[in-house]
């Protein structure tokens, strides 16, 4: 089954430049709104209810503040472990909402397995007990692929991948064609 409907709750960050630059959920956008951090760009059809409020959720958000990008090394997260995997077990190659998802130490840490990204992948619940405290090998299973550090461009087509689901998204990563692709595009 592919997971799409984690998209229903992500919400793409632009810089101020309008830079894609991070993907969060739907109640840490509000918040930055909210605290005049980030201003909506597209909102999605949905609304979220409060006693005396109710807001639209934002599909885009622009930070009001201009944030700048080092272009060192993703931060090694459960979240970015599981953006990098697309959301996939290493095992099955099933796609699966985050919840359903544990990390898996390709090599066991009691058998010298490092708590890295070259050694933690995404696995569904089945196959990490299945796999248990054993080598892929010795479980008799084998790897989607190598795991590796993802590097910001990389992490930036991750954020694309995911985008090209998300129709408010679409002009804001460059994967629109025609006159009004791009919110900043040079006019005549």
């Amino acid at each position: 089954m592919m997971y799409q409907s984690h998209s229903n709750n992500a919400v793409l960050v632009l810089n101020t430049s309008y830079e894609a630059i991070n993907i969060c959920d739907a109640k840490r956008a509000i918040v930055l709104i909210l605290k005049g951090a980030a201003t909506p760009e597209e909102y999605t059809e949905r609304f979220y209810h409060s006693p005396s409020l109710t807001f639209q959720v934002p599909a885009v958000i622009r930070l009001n503040t201009y944030v700048t990008i080092s272009y060192k090394l993703v931060t090694f997260t459960r979240k970015n472990i599981f953006l990098r995997d697309n959301f996939t077990c290493y095992y099955c190659r099933d796609s699966f909402k985050p919840k359903e998802l544990t990390l898996d130490h390709v090599l066991p840490k009691s058998k010298g397995g490092w708590h890295n990204w070259d050694n933690v992948v995404s696995a569904c619940i089945p196959c990490n007990k299945k796999k248990g405290n054993k080598t892929p090998a010795e479980a008799n299973m084998s790897l989607l692929r190598k795991p590796k550090t993802p590097n910001l461009p990389i992490y930036l087509q991750i954020i694309r991948t995911i985008g090209a689901r998300n129709s408010e998204w679409k002009k804001y990563l460059f994967l629109e064609s025609g006159e009004n692709a791009s919110p900043f595009a040079f006019r005549d």
